[in-house]
């Protein structure tokens, strides 16, 4: 079921980042700005450049490798790219397996059961899908635990995506290649439709900071139209679109240029993606 950051608890113990990129920052970010104490949070990362920054703006620790944190940690969060998770997986497996911590992956397309044989240990995994608007406290997550976790490891995990925004528990591990189409690559989809909009508006003649402006904020209303209101989507377009009006006439032109269609290709592209990577670390 979803929830939200009203009901959330704080997340005890250090949480260590393995990984410190955007979306990582995005989720210190978002567990700093909820309450959570920069003590209480460590940053795996080799880029010298990007662990000073993360130090700077933060004031989280920050450490070149694994080694001199991991023992420590009450939950590691993998925020490595899919592609090099085998490889990060494998050097931390020797640092945690005494304390044995909550493992929470945010990378897309690879499964629990990869983790579980890279890790070669019997832990509590919970894969998660966050987005970027993770950084304003904005975020939607899709997550699923392993069998190995608890209810209080679930409600601990629970606890650190939920300073994000929004979290939504999926009852099978192959629907999160969907919540990875959907939200986790759909703030791009909507900047992109942003952009054409913006650019839409620009060719009848508005100059492009009005058009930005009347664009975005368009967007935001409707968006917390959307969350404040609980009405369906289907039930608020319609309200807005009177017989033989203007909004009529534009939605016309997006069913004709199959909008519909359209976007169910390119979340299909999405999935298929998603497990392609997930095949490649097999």
């Amino acid at each position: 079921m979803p929830s939200n950051s009203e009901s959330r608890t704080q997340a005890p113990g250090l949480t260590v980042f393995i990984g410190g990129g955007n979306m990582a920052r995005s989720l210190v970010g978002a567990l700093l700005h909820d309450g959570t104490a920069a003590t209480s949070i460590a940053v795996v990362e080799p880029n010298d450049a990007t662990r000073e920054a993360l130090a700077r703006d933060f004031g989280v620790a920050v450490h070149a490798t694994a080694d001199a944190i991991a023992n420590d940690a009450d939950v590691i969060v993998l925020a490595t790219k899919p592609q090099v998770m085998k490889e990060v997986c494998r050097a931390l497996a020797a640092h945690i397996a005494d304390r044995k911590p909550l493992i929470l992956s945010i990378a897309a397309g690879v499964r629990i059961a990869q983790l579980r044989e890279w890790l070669g240990l019997e832990l509590p995994i919970v894969r998660t899908m966050p987005n970027t608007p993770a950084l304003i406290g904005a975020g939607a997550t899709g997550l699923f635990a392993n069998d190995a976790t608890d209810d209080a490891r679930r409600a601990q995990a629970e606890a650190i995506l939920a300073a994000a925004g929004r979290t939504a528990w999926i009852e099978r591990e192959d629907l999160m290649d969907a919540v990875t189409a959907l939200s986790g690559s759909g703030p791009a989809y909507f900047f992109l439709l942003v952009e054409a909009l913006e650019d839409a508006a620009v060719a009848q003649g508005l100059p492009r900071a009005t058009a930005r402006a009347l664009a975005t904020q368009t967007c935001l209303g409707a968006g917390r139209m959307l969350v404040e209101s609980g009405e369906a989507p289907a039930v608020l377009r319609e309200r807005v679109t009177s017989p033989n009006g203007t909004t009529a006439a534009a939605l016309d032109a997006f069913a004709a240029g199959g909008l519909r269609e359209l976007a169910a290709k390119a979340v299909d592209a999405a999935v298929v993606r998603g497990r392609e990577l997930s095949a490649s670390q097999d």
